[in-house]
């Protein structure tokens, strides 16, 4: 998105005020830095391939970054994806640099790991580097030589770790729920009643839609086949099994409640403000204005 033009982000459904911070943005070089090296990249390949295909945007590699241990051949050996990603990054080495003639760059530094962040008077002016080696089992360590590369912003990026939940239990190590397919289980392995996970806090964040939507289905059908049993001993039953005492409940506390039918509403003015501006839609952003939009109400003051 940094190295984007925002004019190429127009045909998607991009709120308005991204697109103006975008618009006036003077970025040009985005540098992205990983402590280990190509086999252990986690994009997937689509992912990469797509990265190099974007408008006027160059990806500029290193070839010193490219160093391969026992762990990487092993990885690069035993799974597709991951040989399908490093030829996508080693067929980039291959580029010459007259060849990459765009006015924006995205700079892959494989096998530095961020130690500081230097600032003076308030500003980010450089972001310090340690130079890492790979151990021979995919892991990397420390070398003691240090790069400073001139930047004016740093954003992390270091993946996710779940959050625990009061009475839930939590693998501190993993940042998941532990579960057995789905169900919840306790620090003995008993299944805890009523109680599931799905998505990365199931599994950790591994996997894509494809992975997400399968990994669901798993939780759900043994949801059911509890909720099914013939004693209900392993699901906790409402109290109020009527769907609509959700609603009720909501609005006895003055919770706005946004169903079906008032999303529609809000999807059909998002999509005129669109066609108005000769785009697909305009994202309307503040969630008060989104709930007075799709129920009708007063809208909120604008904000200066």
């Amino acid at each position: 998105i940094l190295a984007k033009h925002a004019d190429d982000l127009l045909p998607t459904d991009i709120p308005a005020n991204v697109y103006e911070q975008l618009k006036a943005s003077q970025v040009t070089d985005v540098h992205l830095f990983a402590r280990r090296g190509p086999a252990q990249v986690k994009f997937s390949s689509l992912e990469l391939r797509e990265l190099g295909k974007v408008p006027d945007v160059d990806v500029v590699v290193y070839p010193e970054d490219f160093e391969f241990d026992k762990g990487s051949m092993a990885a690069i050996h035993s799974s597709n994806q991951t040989k399908q990603v490093v030829k996508t990054l080693t067929d980039w080495t291959l580029i010459e640099p007259d060849e990459q003639t765009a006015s924006h760059r995205i700079h892959l530094h494989l096998l530095h790991a961020p130690v500081e962040v230097l600032g003076e008077d308030g500003h980010v002016v450089a972001l310090r580097t340690e130079r890492t080696a790979l151990n021979g089992d995919g892991t990397a360590s420390g070398t003691g030589e240090f790069h400073d590369w001139p930047v004016q912003a740093v954003y992390r990026a270091v993946g996710y770790f779940g959050s625990p939940l009061v009475d839930i239990p939590f693998d501190d190590l993993r940042g998941v729920i532990p579960n057995r397919e789905g169900r919840v289980i306790d620090v003995d392995g008993e299944q805890v009643p009523g109680v599931y996970a799905t998505g990365w806090i199931k599994r950790g964040p591994i996997g894509l839609i494809g992975h997400t939507k399968s990994d669901a289905a798993e939780t759900i059908r043994h949801l059911v086949e509890d909720a099914t049993e013939q004693d209900g001993a392993a699901l906790r039953t409402a109290p109020e099994p009527d769907p609509s005492a959700v609603i009720d409940f909501l609005s006895a506390r003055g919770v706005p409640v946004i169903e079906w039918a008032d999303w529609e509403v809000l999807d059909a003015h998002e999509i005129a403000l669109g066609t108005a501006a000769g785009r697909e839609r305009i994202k309307v952003v503040p969630r008060e204005e989104m709930t007075a939009i799709a129920l009708a109400l007063p809208q909120p003051p604008a904000t200066a």
